[in-house]
C-alpha cells in the first residue's frame, strides 16, 4: 500500500514540476517582448526536456524498484518449511508452517513460535546460502576445467619435443 503512495507521490511531483516549468516558460515568453522564434529553447524544447527527464527517472528509479519488488514477491512465495529467514524487523527464525498469506516461525531454542505475514519476510537465508554454494561450485568447476586444459596442453607440448622413429 505504501509503495502505491510512493509511486503516486513521484508522479504528482513530476507533474507539478512539469506544470511549474511550463507556466514559467509561458510567463517568460509572454512578458519578455521577444517573439517565440527568438526565444531559443521555447515551449517545445522544455516539453522535450521534461519527457527526457521523466524517461531518465523511470530507468533510474521506477524500473529497478519494480524488479526488486518482483524478486521479493518470488522469494516470499517460494518459502518452504525448514527455511531460515530474516524478517523486516530483524527477527531470525526457522519456518515451521506455511499458509496462504502467513507463516509460522520458530525463533529460539525454547521453540517460541511467531506467526507472521508473508510480506514481512525480508530475506531467505537458506536460499541465499544455497545460491552461494552453487556459485562457488561453478567457480571451482571452472578452475578445474582450466587446470585440466592447461595440464593437457603441457603434456601435448612435451610430446612434440620428442623424436619419433
Amino acid at each position: 500500500m505504501s509503495k502505491n503512495f510512493a509511486r503516486l507521490g513521484l508522479a504528482a511531483s513530476t507533474a507539478a514540476l512539469t506544470g511549474a516549468v511550463c507556466s514559467v516558460t509561458a510567463f517568460a515568453e509572454s512578458g519578455g517582448g521577444k517573439s517565440a522564434s527568438g526565444s531559443g529553447f521555447g515551449t517545445v524544447g522544455y516539453l522535450i526536456f521534461m519527457v527526457l527527464l521523466f524517461a531518465v527517472m523511470y530507468f533510474i528509479l521506477i524500473r529497478p524498484q519494480k524488479k526488486k519488488d518482483k524478486e521479493a514477491k518470488a522469494m516470499q512465495s517460494s518459502l518452504q518449511v525448514g527455511d531460515e529467514i530474516v524478517t523486516i524487523g530483524g527477527i531470525v527464525g526457522l519456518v515451521v508452517q506455511v499458509n496462504e498469506d502467513n507463516i509460522v516461525i520458530e525463533t529460539t531454542g525454547n521453540r517460541n513460535k511467531i506467526r507472521l505475514k508473508n510480506w514481512a519476510v525480508q530475506e531467505n537465508l537458506t536460499m541465499t546460502e544455497n545460491a552461494k554454494r552453487k556459485q562457488e561450485a561453478q567457480i571451482a568447476a571452472a578452475k578445474e576445467k582450466r587446470a585440466g586444459k592447461k595440464k593437457k596442453k603441457d603434456s601435448d607440448d612435451s610430446d612434440q619435443g620428442m623424436l619419433k622413429d
